[in-house]
């Protein structure tokens, strides 16, 4: 078994489509880690599975048994109903964000990985920790382009 993480993540978006950010905190024993980013133009939903890549490529070692806690039902229902396995299959037509979903499985598949829902603003210290970053990062100047982002 591999070293255990804890994962808050959270994204950000005023205007959906409009400035964005994702939050990530990464809990490793005593040790936490913070991962926040913001973008120009993009979306929550890229968001919210941006924060949990980033979350997910900053561990050092493969086979870490991460379980991640996430207010975002289109991440953790993707996943956890496994539709992004079907998904892959048809190599994502008419779905959004495949550039990013890509990208997660890619890494997903390095880990084990389990996530579970929470409801957002309810006072879990892990999941208002990422969102405050979200929010810090998607309001910060001469924000990045989201280059994945198609309108």
């Amino acid at each position: 078994m591999g070293r255990k993480i804890t994962m808050y993540t959270d994204g950000a978006c005023s205007g959906n489509p409009g400035p964005g950010g994702y939050g990530t905190v990464l809990i490793s024993g005593k040790h936490r880690k913070d991962l926040a980013e913001g973008y120009k133009l993009t979306t929550n939903n890229r968001m919210e599975l941006l924060a949990v890549i980033v979350g997910l490529e900053a561990l050092k070692e493969e086979g870490c048994e991460v379980t991640i806690y996430s207010d975002s039902k289109y991440v953790v229902d993707a996943v956890e109903k496994k539709w992004v396995f079907g998904w892959e299959k048809k190599r994502f037509k008419d779905k959004k964000n495949p550039d990013l979903w890509l990208r997660f499985l890619k890494i997903y598949r390095k880990h084990q990985v389990k996530f579970i829902w929470v409801k957002g603003h309810a006072n879990i210290p892990g999941n208002e920790l990422a969102d405050k970053l979200a929010v810090m990062a998607s309001q910060k100047p001469n924000l990045p382009e989201d280059v994945g982002y198609k309108a």
